[in-house]
């Protein structure tokens, strides 16, 4: 099958420019001005004129069917996967969970039973360690070997996921060895659950004061810390999540003394807000970790995009019911399943309040969202580039396309959405997962199984400012 996209304004990270693209089966083939007036000859064409033809953009923090606090997120790799279509993303990685007690190899094959056959669209995943040990340690050599060359770590969550700096330490050695990347959840857990209990013992126990107990200090501060510890180890590191000024602070001063130090931050950080979690019980809608900061946190997690110290935004997307999940958390904040829905918004919302908004170029919009992700998580050229030779995992953007974003009409399956009657410019015309259209105008037209297993090399740190 050969597909022809002609017409369209091709944008990367390195430029724009008028092209076609020529797809045969599942790679780029061709590239250049009026392909088929040079008598180059395909199945299909489709026309893209007066739109941007994108390389699908790639969600490196994702949470499906994750279970946290008694559920599960609702998301299944079916539903998360197609809402990413939706939203123009083409590629998911995916955390898998080490349990306690268990294996790395027993939480990683749990997790590739979840999606295979299931996927929509291609996907790799990260691994999640709750015990570093001896066995663990070795364990993440095969993983590497395997395609899985990222390990999650937190100093967050005691009893559940919290590693103590030694810990950390000996994770990163570990990495120094096998050449994989530490990512850390960077809060100092220990003192929030003091300032939590504090703050319920007060009375103070609406949602809202789950923003209030996680101090933005507390996120520098673990910010600098595992920074710190990574220098000590001769490695680079991943701060997930990034919301807080005090945090990218901590980040850019690493940066600036030459620290191997990357971030992503999340749209939630960039267009949501503490106030957001102000409305009584119905801001458990907005309950996540690191929680939602002051407005007045905004400017500086923008200015860190286009000075390229946040490198990614992905979503950490991780959606549980208002109804019968957030609840649980009623008369107790600390018991809210932690997590958004976002998936599907992400490439708009930055296309909006980034490209439209004047904050990103276009070509930056493409970087944080697919060539930064591609380049850090060993995808590189294969995804998150439109060259001869890469996947064609490629999307056609209207520009000019309006919509509001509602949960009477997303893909993703929870009851609520965050940016409910957010209106915004710019949507997706055309999604291609290596060469099948699996979206095209609002219709899906994929199917389960089709996504694949990306098996990722390491990061190569000198393709990444």
């Amino acid at each position: 099958m050969r597909t022809l996209i002609a017409n369209g304004t091709i944008v990367t990270a390195e430029g724009s420019y008028a092209g076609d693209v020529l797809i045969d089966g599942e790679t780029v083939a061709q590239i250049g001005r009026d392909l088929a007036g040079a008598g180059v000859a395909a199945d299909e064409m489709i026309d893209a004129a007066d739109k941007y033809v994108i390389p699908g953009a790639i969600d490196v923090h994702t949470h499906m069917e994750l279970p946290f606090g008694g559920t599960f997120a609702k998301d299944t790799f079916e539903t998360g996967t197609r809402a990413a279509a939706f939203g123009g993303t083409t590629t998911i990685v995916d955390f898998a969970v080490q349990s306690r007690g268990k294996t790395l190899r027993e939480g990683l094959d749990a997790w590739h039973a979840k999606a295979e056959g299931n996927a929509v669209a291609d996907y790799g995943f990260h691994m999640i360690m709750s015990d570093v040990n001896d066995a663990t340690l070795a364990e993440m050599d095969q993983l590497v070997a395997e395609g899985v060359p990222d390990f999650k770590l937190f100093t967050a969550y005691p009893g559940v996921f919290f590693s103590d700096d030694g810990a950390i330490f000996r994770a990163m050695q570990q990495t120094a060895k096998n050449g994989g990347l530490i990512m850390m959840h960077a809060e100092n857990g220990p003192a929030i659950d003091i300032v939590a209990a504090d703050l319920v013992g007060a009375g103070k126990t609406d949602p809202y004061y789950h923003g209030v107990a996680r101090y933005p200090i507390f996120e520098g501060e673990a910010t600098n810390r595992v920074i710190r510890l990574a220098e000590a180890a001769g490695v680079p590191v991943y701060i997930v999540h990034l919301s807080a000024r005090d945090a990218l602070a901590e980040v850019r001063a690493a940066r600036d003394r030459g620290a191997m130090a990357f971030a992503e931050t999340c749209p939630q950080y960039l267009f949501l807000s503490l106030d957001d979690m102000g409305d009584g019980f119905n801001g458990a809608k907005f309950v996540c970790s690191p929680p939602l900061r002051p407005k007045d946190h905004w400017d500086e997690l923008w200015s860190g995009l286009v000075k390229d110290d946040l490198q990614v935004v992905s979503t950490d997307h991780c959606p549980f019911d208002f109804e019968g999940q957030k609840d649980l958390g009623r008369g107790d904040f600390r018991k809210v399943p932690n997590g958004l829905p976002g998936v599907e918004d992400r490439v708009d919302l930055l296309h909006d309040g980034g490209v439209v908004g004047g904050r990103l170029t276009r070509e930056r919009w493409v970087e944080v969202i697919a060539t930064a992700p591609a380049k850090l998580f060993g995808m590189y050229p294969r995804k998150g580039a439109i060259a001869v030779g890469s996947d064609a995992d490629l999307v056609i953007y209207d520009p000019d396309r309006r919509r509001t974003i509602s949960a009477k009409t997303h893909h993703m399956a929870v009851d609520y959405s965050c940016y409910e009657g957010r209106d915004v410019q710019g949507g997706s015309d055309v999604v291609l997962s290596r060469g099948s259209v699996i979206v095209r105008n609002g219709e899906f037209t994929g199917r389960a199984g089709h996504g694949r297993f990306v098996r990722r090399g390491l990061a190569d740190y000198a393709r990444i400012s």
